[in-house]
């Protein structure tokens, strides 16, 4: 498994498009337009150079399980993407996490290496020490994943997303560092 910084490559588009359908969205609110996924990609690739948080592609490894890759000139598709960017939440800025794995590439423990790569990342910034993550309450592999990375479920709470539509969520809470 890699982690690659997000590319305004079609490569990368098309990440997003493969999993814009009913089964990978069913916890966001669905599948968006085009225009909408175009946005959002335009944005990912924008992040680190706003200083707004970072977005990456997860690169599978060969195998069955997240199998650690050292040369960067190994070819291996984009199974899926993870990140983080900056939310107010209860009077102060944190990094918000989210992670997705297509289909084809769940179950070989993907998510769990690529969040916990991404949270030693989001921690040598220095930058906003609580990183949470907000799965929806009846999602069980993301809450899974936060389990397994050494989150705290800090308990429910009320979001919307996307706008006009209302979910409750778990709030999970990684400190990066110690005080």
């Amino acid at each position: 498994m890699r982690l690659d910084e997000w590319q305004e490559t079609d490569e990368y588009f098309d990440l997003l498009a493969a999993g814009n359908t009913p089964e990978m969205t069913r916890f966001l609110g669905g599948p968006e337009p085009e225009a909408k996924l175009r946005e959002r990609h335009v944005r990912y690739a924008g992040l680190a150079g706003a200083g707004a948080g970072r977005m990456f592609g997860i690169r599978a490894g060969v195998g069955d399980t997240a199998a650690i890759v050292d040369s960067v000139d190994d070819v291996l598709p984009l199974a899926g993407s993870v990140g983080y960017w900056e939310r107010e939440w209860l009077g102060g800025t944190v990094w918000e996490a989210g992670w997705a794995v297509l289909p084809a590439f769940q179950g070989r423990g993907l998510a769990v290496a690529a969040v916990m790569e991404m949270q030693e990342r989001a921690a040598a910034e220095r930058r906003h020490r609580m990183l949470h993550a907000y799965p929806k309450v009846d999602h069980p592999a993301s809450n899974g994943v936060c389990l397994k990375t050494g989150f705290t479920r800090l308990g429910p709470a009320d979001f919307e997303y996307p706008p006009g539509h209302r979910i409750r969520c778990n709030d999970w809470c990684f400190a990066l560092w110690d005080d």
